[in-house]
């Protein structure tokens, strides 16, 4: 079985959100994640997209929602759940989008609004992107956020890369190391993997047991991406965790991709699959 790890479906007002209409925009054979878009995205499809997962054996979804400064770049916490709802049988967890927009008392309103009433699995934020002025992930005015997740249960979902800030000391493991410090009890999970800092990233995993790595299409073909298949067949076995991205990339581009990368017998399976699961307290329920 499979667990993609971060969708962000044709539906609802996903269609909307900036990552969306950029797609198709970016030419440079630099970017070599970048596949052919598949008619579910083409044509903002959500039976298709379903189609398209069950095609490739891709059996479950999470939904990771977005918070921007800007409300029309922004998917509602009631939207997220929605989708879980509607489609509860592929899509079996939800992340709802924090940003500072309104204010940190807002924020927590909203972190509380996710996981106590709409039953998400935890909430998401996008530190160097997503709230101006731009922020560091370990921010002092983002602590209370992360405070508040960790007591209410929730898992703290994070996307930080090259692409999220103003210069690349903003996907900088450092300043995560000392959030999973402050708090150990709270389950971290980045998207993108910091890259390019790939090396750094699995030292931290190392030194941070409540670390999740989520390579998604940084994981298979950006350079340094077999450091993270090194870290998964050696001691990070449990903590690295498959996920498209998608739309950024096709699922079955994806799928494929890492179906090729050289896991020891056993590894891909506990990525694919048996680590979302156990993450989102779900092991042993799905089938």
């Amino acid at each position: 079985m499979i667990i993609d790890f971060r969708v962000r479906p044709p539906t609802r007002s996903f269609p909307h959100i900036d990552v969306y209409p950029k797609l198709g925009q970016q030419k440079s054979p630099n970017w070599g994640w970048y596949a052919p878009l598949p008619p579910s995205v083409q044509e903002r499809s959500m039976e298709k997209l379903l189609a398209e997962m069950k095609g490739c054996g891709v059996d479950y979804g999470v939904v990771w929602g977005r918070a921007d400064m800007a409300l029309d770049n922004s998917t509602p916490h009631e939207e997220i759940s929605g989708i879980v709802q509607e489609y509860s049988d592929v899509m079996i967890a939800g992340f709802g989008g924090i940003s500072l927009r309104s204010g940190l008392k807002d924020a927590l309103s909203e972190v509380d609004s996710a996981i106590r009433i709409h039953k998400l699995a935890g909430i998401t934020v996008e530190p160097g992107w997503s709230g101006l002025p731009m922020r560091y992930a370990d921010d002092p005015m983002l602590y209370p956020i992360y405070d508040l997740c960790q007591d209410l249960g929730g898992v703290m979902a994070m996307t930080i890369s090259v692409r999220m800030g103003s210069d690349l000391s903003y996907s900088n493991p450092e300043a995560v190391d000392r959030i999973a410090g402050d708090f150990p009890r709270l389950k971290i999970v980045v998207s993108h993997a910091f890259w390019p800092w790939v090396e750094e990233s699995c030292g931290l995993a190392f030194r941070r047991p409540n670390i999740y790595l989520l390579p998604d299409l940084y994981g298979w073909s950006c350079p340094g991406y077999h450091k993270w298949v090194e870290a998964a067949n050696t001691y990070l076995e449990d903590r690295i965790l498959f996920g498209s991205a998608y739309p950024l990339m096709g699922t079955k581009d994806i799928v494929e991709a890492y179906q090729r990368l050289p896991y020891r017998e056993g590894v891909l399976d506990k990525v694919m699959f048996t680590n979302a699961a156990r993450l989102l307290g779900l092991e042993g329920k799905l089938k």
